[in-house]
């Protein structure tokens, strides 16, 4: 199949503004099915997420053989109701972006199956994404309304999800060294184990998030993980403190549910933004990012805009509906990619755990 050139783009108007490249994004990492439209890498036009995570809340976590199976019934309503909202046809995108990892391989293949497909069947250029990639990108997209600045590069990422714990640093589109990252368990995975000691249900990030504004998080002294001379992360031990004090306190003594949360959260929050701001202090960038769904915590938000005015540093925050997995970031991510010309073939992989840098 012969490849669209980033220069054969398409123009249509969008609320009066002349759009010149427009990009269907695909999203199945996990257990969200997603399909986007954005134009110029910016605008979003459509952004349509179907989740089965209710299937999952029985077992405490993802079912990779669930989240694959809902990724087939989802798929193709996703893609028409994707560009239906956006109010277009195949014959206006410029390309089909995907996310063909890091991520569940049974989910990332239906997706990249069905991405490929769209492209071959409508002669249009694939590109690759970096599933990592597409969270940074979150925060180049402006909602309407949006006084947000555009982030400014270098930038100092820090992606944090329930899968992974990165600290990147962004010289320019396309170019990331990784500086950092989780030695164990990621934030998002130690918020939800949490969330299951407590008996707090699934997924334990949001309900954590809304105990920690009840609770004191100075109740109980969690201890913090600082590694120091790294930029790396570790969150195991916090898990382990949390159970061995469940234990000590079975008999009594034990802090309210809303303390034992907010402790928690804020073991987590408080070293993802020293760690970040360390780093920062070394590198001296033009911003500091903060990309992936435990972005949308409130006290990590609250801790990083404080602490980003405290020392001077500009800082970019995604919309917190653009903080989980979604559709529109891999369509973000995918236009600068189209721009360099980074087209994909049809012998494009799923990779459960491809990596964002060599």
């Amino acid at each position: 199949m012969p490849a669209r050139h980033a220069d054969e783009v398409v123009i249509t108007c969008y609320n009066g503004a002349v759009m010149t490249m427009l990009i269907l994004g695909v999203e199945s990492s996990c257990d969200e099915t997603a399909a986007s439209v954005v134009a110029d890498g910016r605008v979003m036009l459509s952004n349509v997420v179907s989740s089965s995570e209710q299937f999952h809340k029985e077992y405490g976590g993802i079912v990779p053989e669930i989240a694959s199976r809902k990724q087939l019934e989802y798929l193709l309503p996703v893609f028409t109701a994707a560009l239906e909202k956006a109010g277009i046809t195949p014959v206006d995108l410029a390309a089909v972006a995907v996310a063909h990892g890091p991520g569940l391989i049974g989910s990332l293949v239906v997706g990249l199956m069905g991405a490929k497909a769209f492209a071959y069947v409508h002669n249009l250029p694939l590109v690759g994404v970096n599933h990592l990639e597409g969270h940074l990108y979150a925060n180049w997209i402006r909602l309407p309304d949006d006084p947000r600045p555009e982030p400014q590069l270098p930038a100092l990422v820090l992606v944090v999800s329930g899968g992974h714990a990165h600290m990147v640093w962004m010289q320019n589109h396309g170019d990331y060294r990784i500086l950092g990252r989780t030695r164990d368990d990621a934030p998002g995975e130690a918020l939800d184990k949490a969330a299951r000691l407590l008996d707090l249900g699934y997924p334990g990030g949001p309900v954590i998030d809304r105990l920690g504004k009840e609770g004191d998080p100075k109740a109980v002294a969690f201890p913090r993980a600082l590694l120091p001379g790294t930029h790396d992360f570790s969150f195991s031990g916090l898990k382990t403190a949390l159970a061995q004090y469940l234990r000590k306190t079975e008999a009594g003594g034990r802090a309210p549910v809303a303390d034992i949360a907010a402790s928690f959260q804020e073991a987590i929050m408080t070293v993802l933004v020293d760690k970040l701001f360390a780093a920062a202090d070394l590198l001296s960038p033009a911003r500091v990012v903060l990309a992936g769904g435990v972005a949308a915590n409130s006290r990590l938000r609250e801790l990083a805009e404080a602490r980003a005015e405290h020392e001077g540093i500009p800082i970019a925050l995604p919309p917190r509906v653009l903080c989980t997995d979604n559709a529109a970031m891999v369509a973000a991510a995918g236009y600068f990619r189209a721009l360099r010309e980074e087209f994909s073939d049809q012998a494009l992989d799923a990779s459960a755990s491809l990596p964002l840098a060599g």
